[in-house]
């Protein structure tokens, strides 16, 4: 089986992202690390593939994504259809908040996310 999860070539790229976290993502990794909702352990700015999600659940393939004003251009809403559609072809559900979510109903973000882990089916 070929490795798809963190492929050395995007090491950097992912290294760069942790220490640069958006202001939306440091508030949400800060509720996520450590397992601290409902004991799920999340990693931040995973590569699957050619792509990085801002967070990622291996137990659940739960992707978490978080949207900027960047995201919402003809451009990039093509190529974030072509990532989902690439994850969920490997089985791992892609939910997307905007940052504006996080910081406004943070606890609705954790309920939702915690709803996603609990309704995944083994």
């Amino acid at each position: 089986m070929n490795q798809i999860n963190n492929l050395p070539y995007l090491k950097e790229k992912r290294r760069s992202l942790r220490n640069n976290l958006t202001p939306a993502e440091a508030k949400l990794w800060n509720a996520l690390k450590n397992s601290k909702l409902a004991e799920i352990k999340f990693r931040r700015q995973h590569s699957i593939g050619n792509y990085i999600v801002d967070f990622y659940c291996p137990k659940y393939l739960l992707a978490i994504e978080l949207d900027g004003q960047i995201h919402f251009n003809s451009v990039n809403i093509e190529r974030d259809k072509k990532r989902t559609e690439y994850l969920n072809n490997l089985g791992i559900v892609v939910v997307r908040f905007e940052n504006e979510k996080i910081f406004q109903q943070l606890n609705l973000v954790l309920e939702e996310i915690k709803q996603n882990c609990s309704n995944k089916r083994f």
